[in-house]
């Protein structure tokens, strides 16, 4: 009964709800900026190499790692092959529509981000939406409710999940014992999980800067050796995802569970453009201008989405093996990197899982932290509940190896979909924050200077802010 129930709310929160609200913010943030995303895409590449002003603070590289290490995860590996299985190949297509227009949610929020952080007694900068929700709108209660929402989502929902998708890929194995595997799997990344965040967010950043490059580029190599294998079936593929993406008939005739759905939702879910988590990291940058890392923060939606969903979309549809509801999930993935590299393929996908998963769970909780901080008045919680906190969240980890599949999509889709639902709007209205510092660092560009902020060349009241003034 609890499974069906959250399939309900699943169901209406994103269509028509999140679909509308997600649709038209990307649309108009593409529209307000002029296509930003696309038009400066080689001044992202080149902010990644500018160096913090500090060495001792978080560079637009480190914080775009943190970001990179929740949306880069189970979902680009388990998200597509469950999104193809049960919506269609044509779920890819809409991946990759919501991905581009999705980019430019992710520079505005990330941009706000940066105007509205703070500054503690040390130096280093922290912030996030619900720091906007509160100094620039002056809605504390909001902000609250909005911290509530990314708890729910990151210590919850999404290390759920997260936990469930790494111990399915175990089912491959002979030795898998649905009643005892799973826990077993479960107890483990628990406790590998709670020795790491002992180590504070600092920790998280190194270990995050040093496994995600890595993770993704040996999975994308794989994935691309797959697919040259199999190049004969490159033109039938994408004639296949096209002709289902507009397969008007077939969306309307079941759109709850159509590939535009699932593209839109698994890509979400994915890439998290727009939810408001990447803002947390992004405002931890120490940066001479917001859209610095506005800018970089689009990059890492396409590394999610266009390299490392796409490099998993077309790995499994080039080679052909069957796809159903019975083998989405790792499943589908496992059989599709059979064909070319055999009993191998399973291990490497539970391999590349781990290491997924691993990084998925720290870079989650490093955003829980700085909804707690906010939660608790701006100051760090006790260490006693701290301690506490992280046993609660191990102990979520272990239980996720043991729920339902849907119980476990579910509860992630609606924790995620209340956070964006409150984010988006919101950055709707402060849009214009966002685009006039857009404008100033673009003029600045113009003139051959290094852009430098300060808040009263946009006009902004300086006594909201704490660290532009």
């Amino acid at each position: 009964m609890i499974t069906e129930l959250l399939d309900k709310i699943d169901s209406v929160m994103y269509y028509p709800v999140l679909i509308i609200v997600m649709s038209l913010a990307g649309i108009y943030f593409t529209a307000l900026t002029r296509g930003v995303q696309l038009r400066l895409f080689p001044e992202s590449l080149r902010l990644l190499k500018e160096p913090p002003e500090d060495k001792k603070n978080v560079s637009s590289l480190q914080a775009m790692l943190v970001s990179t290490a929740s949306r880069v995860g189970t979902g680009n590996i388990i998200g597509v092959s469950t999104a193809i299985c049960l919506g269609g190949p044509g779920a890819c297509f809409w991946m990759w529509v919501m991905c581009i227009i999705g980019a430019s949610s992710a520079f505005v929020e990330s941009t706000l981000a940066q105007i509205y952080k703070r500054k503690n007694a040390d130096g280093e900068c922290y912030g996030g939406p619900a720091y906007y929700i509160e100094r620039a709108l002056h809605a504390p209660h909001l902000a609250a409710v909005f911290c509530v929402f990314l708890i729910a989502t990151y210590a919850v929902g999404f290390n759920l999940l997260c936990s469930y998708n790494l111990q399915s890929t175990f089912a491959a194995y002979s030795f898998y014992d649905k009643k005892i595997t799973p826990l077993v799997i479960g107890g483990i990344l628990a406790l590998l999980t709670a020795y790491c965040l002992l180590g504070g967010g600092k920790r998280i950043v190194k270990i995050t800067g040093l496994v995600v490059p890595i993770m993704g580029l040996a999975y994308v190599v794989i994935s691309m050796i797959v697919i040259v294998v199999n190049i004969k079936n490159i033109p039938e593929m994408f004639a296949m995802i096209f002709k289902d993406a507009f397969d008007v008939k077939a969306i309307f005739s079941g759109i709850a569970g159509s590939c535009v759905i699932y593209g839109i939702k698994r890509g979400l879910y994915s890439n998290e453009a727009g939810v408001g988590s990447a803002p947390n990291a992004s405002a931890s940058a120490k940066v001479s201008h917001p859209v610095k890392q506005g800018l970089v923060q689009t990059l890492s939606v396409y590394i999610d989405t266009l390299l490392l969903c796409t490099a998993t979309a077309l790995m499994c549809l080039s080679s052909g093996v069957e796809r159903s509801e019975d083998v989405s999930g790792a499943p589908y993935v496992q059989n599709a990197i059979s064909t070319v590299f055999g009993k191998i393929g399973p291990t490497f996908i539970t391999a590349a899982m781990v290491l997924f998963a691993f990084t998925t769970l720290l870079g989650n909780l490093y955003y829980v932290d700085n909804a707690l901080i906010f939660l608790n008045k701006k100051k760090q919680p006790s260490k006693t509940f701290m301690r506490c906190f992280h046993i609660v969240c191990a102990l979520i980890v272990m239980l996720g190896a043991v729920i339902p599949m849907n119980a476990a999509w579910a509860a992630a889709d609606i924790t995620m979909g209340g956070m964006t639902l409150i984010n988006l709007p919101i950055c709707m209205l402060l849009g214009k924050v966002a685009i006039d510092a857009l404008k100033d660092y673009e003029k600045q560009k113009k003139e051959g200077k290094n852009p430098v902020f300060k808040a009263k060349d946009i006009g902004l009241n300086t006594e909201e802010l704490d660290y532009w003034n």
